[in-house]
């Protein structure tokens, strides 16, 4: 397995929680780091990514409140999501890819965020 991610579970509205992604060394090192989420009924947004030099990108929705960061020494991608609203509910995605112009080229298996009272 080369994208691991981990960390998903059930929160309420206004809550926390921390994603994280056990990457392979050769995508790490080489790849643009990123999260992708599919909610219920809808296509995968591209919600954060994170460039081999540390460089952050969000998408607009989750700007300020999500914060995506890297351990260079763990090969791991780690996404902080705070404020949490109903409709960040989704499966979240691992996912890198060669430049911030390309589909995703590899994906990790998901993980199921849900947030609800």
């Amino acid at each position: 397995v080369q994208l691991q991610a981990s960390g998903g579970g059930l929160v309420q509205p206004g809550g926390s929680l921390r994603l994280s992604c056990v990457v392979s060394g050769s995508i790490f090192s080489n790849y643009i780091m990123g999260w992708s989420r599919q909610a219920p009924g809808k296509q995968r947004l591209t919600i954060a990514t994170i460039t081999t030099g540390g460089r952050t990108l969000y998408t607009e929705s989750v700007e300020g409140r999500f914060t995506i960061s890297k351990d260079n020494a763990k090969n791991t991608v780690y996404l902080q999501m705070d404020g949490l609203k109903p409709e960040d509910t989704g499966i979240y995605y691992c996912t890198a890819r060669a430049t911030q112009f390309e589909q995703p080229k590899y994906w990790g298996q998901g993980t199921l965020v849900t947030v609800s009272s």
